[in-house]
């Protein structure tokens, strides 16, 4: 009888795991058209529980790809914050009222709320029309690199093997498949396995903090059931976040010795169930009552772990995402968020690469940006989650958490917990240049939001909208006032620069027409009024299409807009601003001097072929 033939297959890029970070960067690849696959050792999505906030920055992600409709229109939004504290009476009373983001350029100035399994559908739903399915019950069993290293930088090979095992496959056919893949994403969680095969340790330790977690419809008499809680009581601390259809979100500080098997010293879930769990929360829930109406919809026991990857890549060819490469509290709502943009991050440079439009080089900008994200990420993580699990200032704790100091940090660092402030540090992506031309757009931060005229109609639109997740690189083209005679003769010169044959627009165009195949857009924003304003005036260059010209002009109602420049602090000389596929300023440079641009893209791209 003969020996049945394993089935080779190639693919530009593997993902492994089908969590929010896996289909997060399998979406934006399906929306690139790499030849992307993405499975998980789970038979199907998340039903219940796990992660379930979204920060204001991941809604302008989701924004991106245009899937934040949806998201918004399932989710709860939360805007303000409570911060309960214990009475002199007894049991806790409400000492302070806030909004819940606390970041001024925020698009979504709130989180949203939504468990897990509905955002993985997002994903899932997204991709389908892509062509691109979760491959469920599919198990990787061996992963290896190509040690050959002419073979590791020739962007054409398929160096990393994976041999993976169908859990679903009917009796008689075979479970296994040898895939060879340029990249390989793992995206596979806290205890991941592409992570433990090449040996990269979990730097970091663990706390001595113990938390379980519940789901369910509240009977309360709660007032801020509603709102996010932050609850410092004398017998532990709460966190309730609300949800869709009615539900809660509780976290509930528990006691070591309740949970901990001495033997083992690892979190025994036989020692405590959600009604032990409940229990405890109404201790410090008092003089509220609490009960669930329909019985537990999900609940958890956990112990904080504080850790990162030591490295988030290998050879450039096998990258790891998400809880796969950092751990850390629930309490600030980053673990999604953060494996999310961890995603948004690798997915553009991926593509790009994979297209051949970019050096391989530009891949290892994610590990520089995205592993000193997580280091700042934990160190916040340890400050505040030892706030939060602290116990509360009192006369026999003249060392506690003191609840101005607790709302103090709350607002302090609402620029990192929101996913506004996140700032990436100089390399190739980024180049630290002429930052004084344009003040308000910080070069590795995200371009912040605000409303410009489009010249053609006077219809306003939010800038972001302009900047979509597709893999192009935006060229903003601040003109200044194009009326004066000065200004007209620097934008008319920059013009002739830019269209000489050894300028960036011309030495990486690609030959194929159409938005797809193009590696720029290029948006013009002008001073001027819409009254009076001919769009037509501008070079060619600065309107391929009508829609491309906008003016730094008040609305027809007169209710906003008109002060852009100012608020990005351009001058009256202008400046072209590059905004990297992912939305985040990666250079800038004077109208006079476009070739800091030539330098910027010829750090990393490739020439058309």
């Amino acid at each position: 009888m003969p020996v049945p033939v394993v089935p080779h297959s190639e693919v530009d890029v593997l993902i492994i795991g089908a969590g929010p970070a896996g289909l997060m960067c399998a979406n934006a690849l399906a929306n690139a058209k790499v030849n992307v696959r993405v499975i998980d050792k789970r038979a199907a999505r998340v039903a219940a529980g796990q992660a379930d906030g979204l920060s204001p920055r991941t809604i302008e992600v989701f924004q991106s790809y245009g899937i934040a409709e949806r998201l918004l229109k399932e989710s709860v939004q939360v805007h303000q914050a409570a911060f309960y504290n214990p009475s002199p009476s007894g049991g806790i009373e409400l000492t302070s009222r806030t909004q819940d983001v606390v970041a001024p350029s925020a698009r979504y100035p709130f989180e949203c709320a939504l468990h897990q399994g509905a955002i993985q559908a997002i994903f899932i739903d997204s991709m389908k029309p892509l062509g691109v399915e979760v491959e469920w019950s599919t198990l990787p069993t061996s992963i290896e690199i190509c040690k050959d290293e002419h073979v590791l930088m020739d962007p054409a090979s398929h160096p990393v093997r994976v041999v993976l095992q169908r859990l679903d496959a009917p009796e008689g056919q075979l479970q296994e498949e040898i895939v060879y893949a340029k990249y390989v994403v793992g995206a596979d969680g806290a205890h991941s396995w592409v992570r433990k095969q090449f040996d990269i340790t979990m730097d970091g330790e663990q706390s001595d903090f113990i938390w379980g977690v519940m789901d369910m419809v509240p009977d309360t008499d709660f007032p801020d059931v509603r709102n996010k809680c932050l609850m410092h009581s004398n017998n532990g601390s709460i966190l309730l976040v609300p949800r869709e259809q009615d539900r809660l979100r509780v976290y509930v500080q528990l006691e070591n010795k309740d949970i901990i098997d001495p033997a083992t010293g690892r979190v025994d879930k036989d020692r405590m169930g959600p009604d032990e769990m409940l229990e405890v929360a109404r201790k410090s829930f008092s003089p509220y009552k609490i009960s669930p109406t329909t019985g537990f919809l999900w609940w958890t026991l956990y112990i904080i772990g504080q850790r990162v990857a030591s490295q988030f890549s290998v050879k450039n060819r096998v990258l790891i995402v998400g809880d796969a490469c950092h751990t850390h509290s629930p309490k600030a709502g980053q673990g999604m968020n953060a494996g999310v943009s961890d995603a948004h991050n690798l997915a553009w440079k991926l593509a790009l690469v994979v297209r051949g439009w970019a050096d391989l080089s530009l891949l290892s900008t994610y590990e520089s940006e995205r592993r000193k994200f997580a280091l700042d990420l934990i160190v916040f993580d340890k400050m505040y989650s030892t706030l939060f699990s602290g116990k509360p200032l009192s006369q026999e704790n003249s060392h506690g958490v003191a609840p101005e100091h607790f709302l103090k940090i709350f607002k302090q660092f609402g620029g990192f917990t929101s996913g506004i402030g996140v700032h990436y540090e100089p390399s190739i992506a980024t180049i630290d240049k002429n930052q004084e031309l344009a003040s308000g757009l910080v070069i590795g931060e995200r371009f912040p939001p605000y409303k410009f005229i489009r010249a053609a109609d006077a219809w306003p639109f939010e800038i972001q909208d302009l900047l979509p997740a597709d893999f192009r690189f935006k060229l903003l083209v601040f003109t200044g006032d194009f009326s004066d005679p000065l200004q007209n003769a620097r934008v008319e010169s920059m013009v002739a620069t830019m269209q000489k044959p050894e300028s960036f627009l011309n030495r990486y165009a690609t030959s194929s027409k159409g938005a797809e195949n193009s590696r720029f857009d290029i948006i013009t924003i002008s001073k001027g009024r819409k009254e009076g304003f001919n769009f037509l005036q501008f070079p060619t260059l600065l309107r391929s299409h009508w829609s491309k010209v906008f003016i730094d002009d008040i609305d027809v109602t007169g209710s906003f807009g008109g002060k852009g420049y100012s608020y990005y602090g351009v001058g009256h000389e202008g400046a072209i601003v590059a905004v990297r596929p992912d939305g985040y300023v990666g250079a800038i440079a004077p109208l006079d001097h476009v070739e800091d641009l030539d330098a910027y893209f010829t750090s990393f791209m490739t020439a058309a072929v």
